[in-house]
């Protein structure tokens, strides 16, 4: 076995830690080799062996790999090596395990702990909408009609915030703190926006806090051994002051709420004066906002939390469900380059922390939510292919021969050979996408200021 491992532990699907077993990976690939007919023991060996030798060079014990993480290297390293029918085998073996977990009744939770019966309504929705598939999507932009589609699908967001807005209304007279939580670029500031405008509509008035302003400067944040910042910890922003702000919120007090330049990377040196009113609620709009240690300060029952993700169920050529988190990836390539001064090949590289920092802080406090909601747009896959497509291939290039960044060419590869396959579309104007829809939050264009 590889000599020279360093890692003890993995992260689970339910977002625990777990010590890491090379065993595990070495029995996964003989089994998907003696499914072709072959019983080579130590060739299921030395493959586990490079797979180790890949995942050295990419996590530590302070940033661990994901299940999810081991099984692309395990699937890439066996094509390298040139066992693509076993590669195959792997990918059939794993797509079969997570169906069967999805199956066992109608409270199944998923990789990410979402019920299944969300993503059955969605799917249901995809299939009678005929855009469950890549190839049905491409379709409704050949015959013109992807103008109906986005008006559709507009009209399903809608309806998803008024149903929010209801539970919060159910228990307006406890409720001070509305957390919108959820992982990068799941949607939630602009669900947050309509969130407020809808509780404006009954007369509850509602004050917004955008958490991303309690960052710490920039040499207060440890880099890793690549140099990079990790800004998706929690840690990255400063709890001490935020449970201070909300204790003393809560009283009805008076906070200066700092200002976050994202393109200097420091606050800023002017404030802005913070204050909760009694018939007010505040809003908090976190990638973090199920952190215990987030919201310390303030009673359970004074809150309400509600989780996003884009639990998308649309099929690609293979016939296999999109990841959520390749389209969040997607979208966030299209808002860094604007908002942070990041190109796309610096946000493909940094998207191992956000996927890491997911697992481990948001994925196990899924179930302590009042309400999970789906961020998801069925239109967005050809828009997000106009924006960015013109620069994969070179992302791809970038990544593919160094080691140290295997996982980040896994991921690359796979966005690039999604797109490749999905047509684009032209017609983005205001007519076809409104200007106050979630998608203007990542193409631009919003009546809503980010």
């Amino acid at each position: 076995m590889y000599k020279q491992n360093k890692l003890k532990w993995i992260i689970k699907r339910n977002g625990r830690s777990v010590k890491f077993d090379q065993q595990r990976i070495t029995n996964a690939i003989f089994k998907a080799e003696l499914e072709l007919g072959y019983e080579d023991i130590p060739l299921a060996e030395r493959i586990s062996d490079k797979v180790v030798e890949h995942l050295n060079e990419i996590y530590t014990n302070n940033y661990p790999p994901s299940v999810e993480e081991i099984q692309d290297i395990v699937i890439e390293t066996l094509k390298q090596e040139g066992r693509t029918e076993t590669a195959f085998a792997y990918s059939h073996y794993r797509n079969e395990q997570a169906r069967k977990r999805e199956q066992k009744n109608a409270q199944v939770i998923t990789n990410d702990r979402i019920p299944y019966k969300l993503l059955w309504e969605e799917y249901v929705w995809n299939v009678e909408h005929n855009c469950d598939s890549v190839a049905k999507l491409n379709k409704i932009i050949e015959i013109g009609e992807f103008p109906e589609l986005v008006a559709e699908t507009e009209k399903l967001y809608t309806s998803r915030i008024e149903d929010a807005v209801a539970k919060i209304l159910a228990r307006k007279d406890a409720i001070k703190f509305v957390i919108v939580a959820g992982p990068s670029s799941s949607g939630k500031t602009t669900t947050t926006i309509r969130i407020s405008e809808e509780l404006k509509k009954h007369r509850i008035e509602f004050k917004s806090m955008v958490l991303d302003n309690y960052y710490k400067n920039l040499e207060e944040q440890p880099k890793d051994e690549f140099g990079d910042y990790d800004f998706e910890t929690p840690e990255a922003l400063d709890l001490e002051l935020i449970n201070d702000h909300f204790s003393r919120i809560m009283k009805g007090e008076t906070v200066q709420m700092p200002i976050f330049d994202f393109q200097e990377g420091n606050r800023a040196e002017d404030t802005v004066p913070f204050k909760l009113e009694p018939n007010q609620m505040l809003l908090l709009d976190s990638l973090h906002g199920l952190y215990d240690k987030l919201t310390a300060s303030i009673d359970k029952e004074n809150m309400f939390k509600l989780y996003i993700e884009t639990l998308s169920q649309i099929k690609d050529l293979n016939n296999e469900f999109i990841r959520w988190t390749d389209i969040r990836l997607l979208r966030r390539c299209i808002r860094d380059s604007w908002s942070r001064n990041y190109d796309p090949f610096m946000t493909v590289g940094h998207w191992h922390y956000v996927r890491r920092s997911e697992m481990q802080h948001i994925v196990p406090f899924i179930g302590t939510v009042d309400h999970i909601f789906n961020g998801s747009l069925q239109y967005e896959l050809p828009v997000l292919k106009k924006h960015l497509w013109k620069y994969f291939k070179d992302v791809v290039k970038l990544y593919e021969n160094k080691p140290r960044r295997f996982d980040a060419f896994i991921r690359a590869q796979r966005v690039h050979d999604l797109l490749e396959t999905v047509h684009d579309v032209s017609d983005e104007d205001e007519h076809t996408i409104p200007r106050n829809s979630l998608m203007r939050e990542y193409i631009g264009g919003s009546v809503y200021e980010y």
